[in-house]
């Protein structure tokens, strides 16, 4: 889609970005939402819904996030609305088959963790992200539980279930799908769309809402909010859809499929999150940092041809872990995922005197930990004993002789080598013991 300069102005490029895929309702709508966010008009409100299926968000979300966060930046006003309603019943766009049914206390749950993981990202955007002024627009966080819970079955189907074209709902394609498949398809699920139109009803109403963003696979229920606010109302409302984040095979990234990267630290470290960016391939680098960061697009192409000149350095992709967990997890969990990586990947003694009794719990989620008293002339064949690290015997010994042992990222092969304060046990009372290639131990020192 073409946009005229004057909107490209407003939301930041992201026409070329790639973050803004399809306006709707289509033919004209481009120039209409241009008009409407044109420099000198009062601020637009734009929202975006996110179900409470899990207990955090992923990767997936964070086109949805960031084009919200885009219209902030050009001094438009933004909701993230959590579906604490609609995660009851289920969206069926996309899906072959029905969600299992969450219990209400489930869904509660999730979407109090949602709230919270939205408000952080909103917030470590203004504090870190954001260059300050007055330009920055407002946002919110709400939940349609708050107007769905109360609202009245037949109520509902009397004002905008009557407004809602059957014929419309039934000729998607998705919904076609299921109705011919075996297993059929709810009506809960039927109904979904009709809700979350509703969301985008009242929010048009107690907030003046005129744009709802979706990813690319909520086109259908985008056109039913359309469909719904403009009857009722007699406004003209818009629909935006994001990009879907894939994985190597294609694969959408979400808790469905299994392979989510998860926003909240105890799911995904900040360090597993640093790493997930940091591996990208050259040749999505770059469409990553259009959609996943506020770089100006001169800045990145400027990255890019750095990368040209010196690709060893990975220059894009550390840069696009940066500011993506920065967002995530501020400040601090950038630099706990950088320490994590110096203490990992290049030994550094100093990264691990630095680590909290987290982050090595995060770095080596799998590892054995132990709390040992250190007695006199306690030696390296001593503490793999001790930690059961090593077997019994001349092959445990033979393991330290033939190079198989490291304490603290440093090899040991002298069996009765004595521990050292400040060398093999670090000034936060802590040792990482290495067994072969992937077996670490956390030894915690007691009474030092």
């Amino acid at each position: 889609t073409r946009f005229p300069m004057y909107l490209r102005k407003v939301i930041q490029n992201n026409c070329e970005r790639g973050l803004f895929q399809e306006v709707f309702p289509g033919q004209g709508a481009e120039e209409q939402l241009a008009a409407l966010l044109e420099p000198g008009r009062p601020p637009v409100t734009a929202y975006c819904g996110f179900d409470p299926t899990a207990d955090s968000l992923h990767v997936g979300h964070l086109p949805a996030v960031a084009a919200l966060l885009h219209f902030q930046r050009a001094g438009h006003n933004v909701v993230a609305v959590v579906g604490g309603a609609t995660a009851r019943l289920g969206d069926p766009s996309g899906r072959l088959r029905a969600r299992e049914p969450l219990a209400a206390e489930r869904v509660r749950d999730n979407a109090r963790a949602l709230r919270l993981c939205l408000w952080r990202l909103f917030e470590n955007h203004r504090r870190l992200l954001w260059a300050g002024g007055p330009g920055l627009g407002r946002a919110e966080v709400l939940d349609n539980a708050r107007w769905l819970g109360r609202r009245p079955l037949l109520g509902f189907l009397c004002g905008a279930g009557g407004r809602l074209r059957m014929g419309t709902l039934l000729s998607r394609q998705g919904c076609r799908e299921r109705l011919r498949s075996a297993e059929g398809m709810s009506l809960a699920e039927f109904v979904y769309p009709a809700l979350q139109a509703y969301d985008f009803l009242h929010l048009h109403r107690r907030r003046g809402c005129r744009v709802q963003l979706g990813g690319a696979d909520q086109m259908g229920n985008i056109m039913s909010g359309y469909e719904l606010v403009t009857k009722m109302t007699g406004t003209d409302v818009f629909g935006i859809t994001v990009p879907l984040i894939t994985s190597t095979t294609g694969d959408k990234l979400g808790k469905t499929a299994g392979n989510a990267v998860w926003l909240n630290r105890d799911k995904t470290s900040p360090f597993e999150l640093y790493q997930f960016f940091v591996r990208q391939q050259d040749n999505i680098v770059e469409k990553y940092l259009k959609l996943f960061t506020f770089l100006p697009l001169e800045e990145i192409a400027h990255i890019m041809e750095m990368h040209a000149k010196e690709p060893e350095k990975w220059g894009p992709q550390k840069r696009l872990a940066a500011e993506v967990t920065k967002l995530v997890h501020g400040t601090e969990g950038l630099e706990s995922a950088k320490r994590c990586t110096r203490a990992l990947y290049y030994s550094s003694v100093e990264a691990l005197e630095a680590m909290s009794d987290q982050e090595l719990q995060e770095l080596f989620k799998q590892a054995p930990s132990a709390e040992l008293v250190l007695e006199p002339g306690m030696s390296v064949l001593d503490l793999c004993r001790k930690a059961n690290a090593i077997q019994d015997g001349p092959s445990g010994y033979q393991k330290i002789t033939d190079g198989g042992v490291s304490v603290n990222g440093i090899r040991v092969t002298n069996p009765e080598t004595v521990l050292i304060l400040g060398q093999h046990i670090l000034k936060n009372g802590v040792s990482l013991l290495r067994v072969g290639k992937k077996n670490y131990y956390i030894i915690k020192w007691l009474q030092l």
